[in-house]
């Protein structure tokens, strides 16, 4: 049923919805191969297949996403965290290990801010626009223990200049004329607010770099996650800053910008 609604990874994603339906891992199926189902998981399995074949993500079916090893709860209210952004997280793990202010801005479900927080063993200051994703990133961090500080509101205005010594985000930046080419998983579920980056997709950059360079310490990182096509745009917006890099995903992509306040 799902390979022919032309589902990525149908075999897969049989596996892991029936895993949720039995609330088992999918190695169960492997040691119990004769195991019937009861008549509560046909249930729960029939509803989950239904919903993914008229395009829900499994994440939102599931409820949870892994990112950087460890399992992160998301809704419709935040964005699925991706695989590149790691590269993100291990961009600032890098460059500032030594870092003790630091600031998620756009935080979402918390991946990036419960991730630093935890890998750094120090607390992380994270903001968002949208009091439901805050709530989502409070509770993903308290679920693992993650020394987090949530904030409602937009970009940095709840903040002090030269607070941080390190800011990173991973704005909305996909072109509201790209709405139509998205996959249906991704325009008819993720969260708008946490996609759309004006008609070009810069908009948020280009108010964030300027404020950036206000929260920042001298010296201070600014670590951002760039769209397809966007690097050029969003370097030119940085050349008052010093130490510029372009980061590669694992296909070449300018995936990560980086730079230092003056």
């Amino acid at each position: 049923m799902l390979a022919r609604e032309g589902i990525l990874e149908p075999r897969l994603t049989a596996e892991v919805l029936l895993a949720h339906a039995m609330h088992c891992e999918r190695t169960y199926f492997f040691a119990h191969p004769e195991q019937e189902l009861r008549e509560v998981e046909w249930i729960h399995f029939g509803r989950y297949l239904d919903e993914r074949l008229k395009g829900k993500p499994t994440q939102y079916i599931t409820k949870k996403q892994e990112f950087y090893g460890r399992d992160f709860k998301v809704t419709r209210d935040v964005l699925i965290p991706r695989p590149e952004t790691e590269l993100l997280v291990e961009a600032v793990l890098k460059r500032r290990a030594e870092a003790r202010a630091i600031v998620d801005v756009g935080t979402g479900s918390g991946a990036i801010a419960v991730t630093l927080a935890l890998e750094l063993k120090r607390r992380v200051m994270a903001t968002d626009l949208s009091m439901e994703a805050c709530l989502i990133a409070r509770e993903n961090a308290a679920r693992v223990g993650a020394d987090v500080d949530f904030t409602a509101g937009d970009l940095l205005n709840a903040f002090a200049d030269s607070s941080f010594e390190v800011l990173v985000s991973n704005p909305p930046y996909v072109p509201l004329q790209d709405r139509a080419t998205l996959q249906r998983e991704v325009r008819d579920f993720e969260p708008a607010l946490a996609l759309y980056g004006g008609a070009d997709g810069l908009e948020v950059y280009r108010r964030l770099i300027p404020e950036a360079r206000r929260v920042l310490k001298p010296g201070g990182l600014l670590a951002l996650e760039i769209g397809f096509g966007q690097a050029e745009a969003i370097a030119e917006m940085a050349t008052k800053w010093r130490s510029v890099e372009l980061l590669p995903d694992l296909a070449g992509i300018p995936r990560v910008l980086v730079c230092e306040r003056p």
